[in-house]
């Protein structure tokens, strides 16, 4: 299995922080946020990674990371020259997948605990077909796609909906077959004009082959100040907690 983290966006919603720098570079807790999905890269024993930016950020990441070498890691980079949705940066990295299986993460959520056991269950539970999602209970299911399940299978994904049909979200990481690209190639736009991974995710659905885990943990999703703010507290506490070190 390969892995692909998705760190590109101009990340308005935290100007001016991200004025002049990546989202995915700014800090949370004592390290930059991209270094939480490559930590889960390496907690889930992937060694080839891509990572898919912008290219006026293409420089600060390439400075920040380098080879991987540092994490005992592969990286291959890819820019995403227009912001036109998650499944359309993921089309970019057909060649890298190279009929691999993929681990996809966006890299603005923050994981507490290692996903390990997320690629565990799709090698043991799916046998490496189909598709996986990690979900979360969430108390406004308004904000997000909102899965309704099965005992085991996703049977539909709602965008954002009225009256959702449960309080589980769908967060940002996924894993997906070598079909995943064809499936890319033959759907629409959105209304947005964007190339939706829920687009990507119905079509599991379809084929009734989407499945799921629950996060263990807390999750955040970093791009307003108020999610920002608390990825960093979660983050400091667990980094002072495992320094032995006293907060005031």
């Amino acid at each position: 299995m390969k892995g692909v983290i998705l760190a590109g966006g101009k990340g308005t919603r935290l100007y001016p922080l991200t004025k002049s720098l990546n989202k995915h570079l700014l800090p949370v807790g004592p390290e930059p946020m991209i270094y939480n999905p490559i930590r889960n890269m390496q907690a889930c024993g992937i060694k080839d990674v891509l990572i898919i930016t912008s290219t006026e950020h293409m420089g600060d990441m390439v400075n920040l990371l380098g080879s991987g070498s540092e994490f005992g890691l592969r990286f291959a980079y890819k820019v995403q020259d227009e912001a036109k949705g998650i499944a359309d940066a993921l089309r970019l990295a057909r060649e890298f997948a190279s009929n691999e299986n993929m681990l996809v993460i966006l890299g603005d959520n923050i994981f507490e605990k290692p996903i390990d056991y997320f690629v565990k269950n799709y090698n043991s539970i799916q046998k490496g077909k189909g598709a996986r999602v990690l979900l979360v209970k969430v108390s406004n299911p308004q904000r997000f796609g909102v899965a309704a399940l099965d005992e085991r299978k996703v049977i539909e994904i709602q965008e954002k909906p009225e009256n959702p049909k449960s309080n589980y979200a769908v967060v940002g990481a996924y894993i997906y077959d070598t079909r995943v690209f064809d499936i890319i190639d033959h759907i629409k736009p959105s209304a947005r004009g964007e190339y939706e991974i829920t687009s990507v995710n119905n079509k599991y659905i379809e084929l009734g082959e989407l499945e799921y885990d629950f996060v263990k943990g807390r999750w955040m999703d970093t791009g307003t100040f108020e999610s920002y703010y608390l990825a960093n507290k979660i983050m400091y506490e667990n980094y002072f907690n495992k320094m032995g070190i006293e907060q005031s």
